[in-house]
């Protein structure tokens, strides 16, 4: 029949087939690899997209209003909420000698209605009211008197000292504008309007630039840093940390070095070690250095590191969430809380050291996780894979730093005294913007240094803050720390 191919025919139809087929599997196969690569990416970036403050080092303010419920990684204490036996309470109390006593007589009797000026006293119960006096702002004026000798020379007497110029503000208004600045982060303005509020202080948006700064540079030239350099340097253990700062428009980083007691901050173009050394600490200090891990602070030699283990906590947080089927994320975290446990109890106990046992087992398991994180994620090529290969090859490598905590009961386990002070920093970043210049960054950046360092010492702040501003600072004269 005409109508029926050829043996050639169908041979040729087959081949054709068969080459489509080929083509087809190679462009299955294409396909493949292309959707297993955006599932990947997919996959970071839902990743990303779930990150906020409980599993990563963004700051609780970036989860906005739809942030999650906390969750704590505390466990439970046994004790009751509340201020715990010893604790000393600031209940508002009477006083023994009030300002002021006013005695409110009855008039007349409440039964029968007799007058009652010569009736007995059976009994006075006392009612106090803490309030704040009016305000007002005092002048004090100083009139500088010029005699003339008979031997024709004319003297004038000498002005206090710090009086110099025909009108002035005060050390007392000038710390109490320095400190309402740096306790509205920076807002000149509301710094002015609340001294003319408060105290009856007319004070321009200028006056109150020119007091800050006069306070920076007053103790730029004082004895200051030098004592809080000695004892950052000297002491056994130094939280240091970083966070970027806009000044005049541009990046900058904010560095903190601080044992709680002792603080210093400041400001540096640089992030890395050309804004570490700016400290003039951590090249020196002899103690152990606390710190989230960045890579510059390794490159100093103190008498060791402890890795931040809050950050290492949000980290776990992290891979448990990427890799839920995973088991590693929750050992560790398990060793770690059980160990800051044991670390805590037994400081509070004063003793020098945990048990060892339950050291030895709680290290293994956080090494066993290591190293199943790093074989069990080190032949992916997504960059989720890549992040868990990266976090156990870290775990497994720090161990000694990460549980440093546990050995020496000096070491702290997070990095939280360094952070606070950062904190305050960045909130008046968030508040009030970019800072205008890089001295304008440093002398707030001292002078946050020296209000933390005088409150850790127990120092009255305004009290601190007029000393400064009279040309005689408060210094810290202790050298070593607790």
């Amino acid at each position: 029949m005409s109508g029926t191919p050829s043996v050639v025919e169908l041979l040729e139809r087959l081949a054709g087939l068969e080459a489509r087929i080929v083509e087809l599997e190679r462009d299955n196969a294409g396909l493949r690899r292309e959707n297993a690569v955006l599932r990947a990416e997919n996959a970071d970036l839902r990743a990303r997209l779930g990150q906020d403050s409980s599993n990563s080092s963004r700051p609780p303010s970036s989860d906005g209003l739809g942030k999650p419920a906390p969750k704590s990684l505390r466990q439970r204490s046994g004790r009751r909420p509340g201020g715990q036996p010893g604790h000393e309470g600031r209940t508002l109390r009477q006083v023994a000698d009030p300002h002021e006593r006013i005695e409110h007589e009855p008039v007349a009797c409440g039964g029968c209605g007799d007058g009652l000026a010569a009736a007995p006293v059976t009994g006075v119960a006392a009612r106090q009211v803490f309030d704040l006096p009016d305000i007002g702002v005092r002048v004090t004026e100083h009139r500088i008197v010029s005699r003339r000798c008979g031997c024709g020379q004319v003297t004038a007497g000498r002005a206090p000292d710090g009086v110099d110029a025909p009108v002035q503000y005060g050390p007392r208004a000038t710390a109490a504008a320095v400190y309402l600045q740096q306790a509205l982060f920076g807002a000149q303005a509301r710094t002015a309007q609340a001294m003319a509020d408060l105290f009856g202080v007319p004070m321009s948006v200028g006056a109150v630039a020119a007091a800050h700064a006069r306070a920076g540079d007053a103790l730029a030239d004082s004895e200051f840093v030098d004592q809080v350099r000695d004892a950052l340097t000297s002491a056994p253990v130094v939280h240091a940390d970083e966070s970027g700062l806009r000044v005049a428009g541009r990046l900058h980083w904010v560095h903190v070095a601080t044992t709680g007691k002792y603080t210093l901050i400041w400001v540096h173009p640089k992030r890395g070690r050309a804004g570490i050394d700016a400290g003039q600490i951590m090249a020196s200090m002899a103690g152990i250095a606390a710190h989230d891990a960045w890579a510059p602070y390794d490159t100093y030699t103190p008498a060791g590191h402890q890795l931040c283990c809050a950050h290492l906590l949000r980290e776990l947080t992290a891979a448990t969430e990427l890799a839920p089927e995973a088991v590693w994320p929750g050992q560790a975290t398990d060793a770690l809380l059980t160990l800051k446990t044991a670390a805590d109890t037994a400081r509070a106990a004063g003793r020098t050291g945990i048990d060892p046992s339950l050291l030895a087992e709680q290290a293994g398991l956080f090494r066993q996780a290591a190293l199943v994180a790093v074989k069990d994620h080190q032949n992916e090529t997504s960059k989720t894979g890549r992040k868990l290969t990266a976090l156990g090859r870290r775990m497994r490598d720090r161990i000694d730093d990460y549980l440093r905590f546990a050995v020496d009961l000096r070491s702290p386990f997070d990095n939280n005294a360094a952070e606070q002070q950062i904190r305050m920093v960045k909130i008046r970043q968030k508040v009030s913007g970019s800072l205008r210049t890089l001295d304008g960054a440093q002398q707030f950046a001292l002078i946050r240094s020296y209000l933390a360092t005088a409150t850790a010492h127990g120092r009255n702040i305004i009290n601190a803050l007029t000393e400064l501003a009279a040309g005689r600072p408060w210094l810290p004269t202790a050298v070593t720390t607790t």
